[in-house]
């Protein structure tokens, strides 16, 4: 599903080069769900724009369902996007002036496509939203944004979800539920999910949990693994 290998990142600020990715190897597998965790400044969120197209690497290749998406250009990344990938961000990124309903639907009908009102309502159903179609963004809480941002992002049924931060700006019960909701979304549609967080309890929803430090991964530990509950403790401590 996802592939990557030997991967950097180096940004320029003047004569300066600050390196943020460090030859990051990682492989995600089909229906998995996947946490990268780390300290600010450690280069998981460069990581997951990467796995979306969002940037280009300096150097390395990341594969997303067999194919090399380093050497696309901007428009061919974003085709991919619309066609493979769904993203959701910490500050929700809906637009004010669009209802929840045109929220959702937007990034299809911003391909030239249709969707089907039945497609609408099942997402809106699944994320405890109906009857909420015609409200405006700043009539909702910040947890509803955040389930019509969830909605948008699967909205063209994409086969890789990408989170950053979704839980950032909410509180423990408002976090809760909307982790609830990732995980409902991937123990039943077998959703590939790549969560980038710094909470540990948020963490505790993935089947992997991905550390990583100063631009190189430093541990991983799968739900199954015996060591999975000592990893979970050592780090929320």
């Amino acid at each position: 599903m996802i592939n990557v290998k030997g991967l950097t990142k180096e940004y320029k600020t003047g004569k300066e080069v600050v390196p943020v990715l460090k030859g990051v190897n990682l492989t995600v597998e089909e229906g998995e769900f996947v946490c990268i965790i780390g300290p600010s400044g450690s280069g998981k969120t460069t990581l997951l724009h990467l796995l979306g197209g969002l940037d280009t690497p300096t150097s390395g290749e990341i594969q997303l369902n067999g194919s090399g998406i380093t050497s696309k250009s901007e428009k061919e990344r974003t085709i991919l996007r619309r066609k493979e990938i769904g993203l959701i961000f910490q500050n929700y990124q809906l637009l004010p002036t669009l209802t929840v309903y045109e929220n959702i639907v937007f990034p299809v009908h911003a391909d030239g496509k249709k969707v089907s009102a039945e497609t609408v309502q099942e997402l809106l159903s699944a994320v405890d939203l109906v009857g909420f179609e015609k409200r405006f963004p700043n009539e909702l809480s910040g947890g509803q944004q955040q389930r019509v941002a969830i909605a948008r992002s699967l909205i063209h049924k994409p086969s890789i979800l990408l989170a950053d931060e979704p839980t950032g700006n909410l509180d423990r019960q408002r976090s809760s539920d909307i982790l609830d909701l990732l995980s409902n979304f991937h123990r039943e549609r077998n959703q590939t999910i790549v969560m980038v967080s710094h909470d540990m309890f948020a963490a505790g929803y993935a089947d992997r949990i991905v550390l990583f430090k100063d631009g190189v991964i430093e541990a991983q530990v799968k739900r199954e693994e015996d060591d999975y509950a000592k990893f979970l403790t050592r780090f929320m401590a």
